[in-house]
């Protein structure tokens, strides 16, 4: 069993894996990313602290960059989130919090470990090259080739990264983020959910801040997808749980960015975040990806993710068993 923490700009979510099995159970708390470095720490301490214990195991977290993921030290600057963590060495201060004390940590990028689950387990599952995006307080993406992550490969932004791109001269989050869409629509009370929820009312200004928004952002990855040569995109994040008004928007950008996509609603049915393995007691892992359907023929595949929050604690404990000891951290 393989301890786990996925940390996003709102919530923590501490697991307990089995990589055959799936996730057998699961925290999930509020967490305020704009805490001084203490609160932050304790958090995720008090988190982890509500999985049975696992004795001399090594944990996998996974987190939002800009992190030096070999260090365990927090980059972040500028980003609107966890600045308090900036040039805190963060592997130290969880082995210290953490007990019982973990043999290592191994820390990966959250849209890595998001991507590589659903890789496993998911909607990008047989498909030798994709890529998968996650919509929630920043954009986070990755590119995957036969199971490992690429940074830097011949037709992808750097590192991997659709947020190191520009949009109309700007940086692409200032046009897609949690932040720039609650700025554009221009009622500082109303988060994301309110103005998908106002769209789905009618509200013509809601639905045409989103779906300006996600265009945008699918013209500007349509390009890379096409030069990578990737067969399906997986989307997850707590936005895209708004799929019905993110995936038009986002296949009509896809499109003219020159990545002609299948019809983004004929998707997989997502998991529903919850204790219990999210595979179902009478099946392993094995099992289920054995009786997986062959990738779809003829266009590409815009998926909402299968996996979802699943797939990035399944990602950080992939990375525990596939990285090489030194860099675990002990």
């Amino acid at each position: 069993m393989i301890p786990v923490l996925e940390i996003g700009g709102t919530h923590v979510t501490a697991a307990l894996v089995d990589l055959r099995d799936g996730v057998v159970c699961r925290v999930r708390r509020p967490l305020n990313a704009q805490g001084d470095a203490t609160d932050i720490l304790d958090a995720l301490r008090d988190t982890a602290a509500s999985l049975p214990t696992v004795p001399g195991a090594r944990w996998g977290v996974a987190l939002p960059g800009p992190f030096d993921y070999v260090r365990g030290v927090g980059l972040f600057t500028g980003v609107g989130k966890f600045d308090a963590l900036c040039n805190v060495n963060v592997r130290a201060a969880l082995l210290k919090r953490l007990r019982p004390r973990p043999a290592g940590i191994v820390f990966v990028n959250d849209a890595h470990a998001f991507l590589t689950g659903e890789w496993r387990v998911g909607t990008v599952r047989g498909h030798r090259r994709a890529a998968g995006v996650t919509l929630g307080t920043g954009v986070g993406s990755a590119f995957i080739t036969d199971g490992r992550i690429c940074e830097n490969h011949r037709g992808i932004p750097p590192e991997g990264r659709i947020d190191l791109t520009k949009i109309d001269g700007l940086p692409l989050e200032v046009t897609v983020s949690r932040r720039a869409i609650i700025a554009r629509y221009g009622d500082p009370a109303a988060d994301v959910r309110d103005i998908a929820e106002r769209a789905r009312e009618g509200e013509a200004k809601a639905h045409h801040v989103l779906h300006d928004t996600f265009t945008r952002l699918g013209a500007a990855l349509g390009p890379f997808l096409v030069n990578f040569g990737a067969t399906a995109l997986a989307v997850g994040g707590t936005i895209a749980r708004s799929w019905d008004l993110v995936s038009p928007a986002l296949l009509t950008g896809l499109t003219a960015g020159g990545w002609a996509a299948d019809d983004a609603h004929a998707c997989e049915n997502r998991s529903q975040p919850g204790a219990g393995k999210i595979f179902g007691e009478d099946k392993t892992l094995q099992a289920r990806l054995a009786s997986s359907a062959s990738p779809p023929r003829g266009l590409n595949a815009l998926r909402i993710a299968r996996a979802d929050e699943d797939a990035a604690l399944i990602g950080a404990a992939h990375a525990v068993t596939h990285n090489h000891p030194a860099d675990q951290g002990v």
